[in-house]
């Protein structure tokens, strides 16, 4: 086992003693990854997840490691619960909670883990795009966009 020293918060009174940690397995310490998953710590600070079933924080925990820089994943509903042990139902009853709880959108087949920052009241939560919001492009159209021209 390993002893360290921690220093305490910036800010805060050097008189206290410094605490010492032990690690009890130094050889396999945590480190970042490179892939763009993490957990926001708002999620237990700002009490998101209280009250959350275990299969709601299970499918949470899944989304976020699975999730790209925008908090993207598309994951089938039979692949996530066999994963995760709970089949579709629970799947289902899951994303449900985690929907209504504002911690995920689910425009299908796209789930989205949204940030946690508090929304603006009176704001529409998040809706998936209805076939009427969404608009078919071409090729070229997208690409004239993109360079800023404007269509002919």
């Amino acid at each position: 086992m390993a002893r360290i020293s921690c220093a305490c918060r910036p800010g805060a009174s050097t008189n206290k003693a410094m605490k010492h940690k032990v690690i009890p397995c130094p050889e396999r310490l945590r480190h970042v990854p490179r892939q763009f998953s993490w957990i926001d710590h708002r999620l237990v600070r700002e009490g998101h997840i209280k009250g959350r079933s275990a299969g709601a924080l299970a499918l949470y925990l899944f989304l976020c490691t699975v999730a790209d820089g925008q908090g993207l994943s598309y994951y089938s509903e039979a692949r996530i619960g066999e994963m995760l042990g709970v089949g579709r139902t629970g799947v289902r009853d899951a994303r449900a909670e985690l929907a209504t709880a504002g911690l995920i959108a689910y425009p299908a087949p796209f789930y989205q883990v949204l940030g946690l920052e508090r929304q603006a009241q009176g704001a529409m939560p998040c809706q998936a795009p209805t076939a009427r919001s969404c608009k078919v492009s071409g090729v070229a159209e997208i690409l004239r966009s993109m360079m800023g021209e404007v269509a002919p």
